[in-house]
């Protein structure tokens, strides 16, 4: 029974994984992949760094704050597009509590 419920979940997580879909926001709009990551709820955007090339940058990026996993936060970002160098977008990142935690402590101290 434990093999056949770790079969499910192993199953289930890479489901998830194969089902975002990648785009090149290069080619598009900004308009195009604020709606394509509005439709699609999650999407991971990959380009190229325009200050080191042949590096490709991704990330996924998201519509709202229910498709961050559970300690991360909606974060804005910006991603090159077809028409704009920075089209607004949202990703998930985790606070970053250290430095709150160090800033509160030692200015009020």
């Amino acid at each position: 029974m434990k093999t056949i419920l770790f079969a499910a979940c192993l199953t289930l997580v890479a489901a998830e994984a194969q089902a975002i879909s990648r785009y090149d926001p290069t080619h598009m709009s900004c308009g195009k992949v604020q709606a394509t990551i509005a439709r699609q709820g999650a999407v991971i955007l990959r380009y190229q760094s325009k200050r080191v090339p042949g590096l490709p940058l991704y990330d996924r990026y998201v519509q709202s704050q229910q498709f961050c996993t559970m300690g991360e936060v909606r974060n804005r970002a910006y991603v090159p597009s077809a028409d704009t160098k920075s089209c607004p977008v949202y990703n998930c990142k985790r606070p970053d509590n250290e430095r709150h935690f160090r800033r509160r402590f030692f200015h009020n101290n």
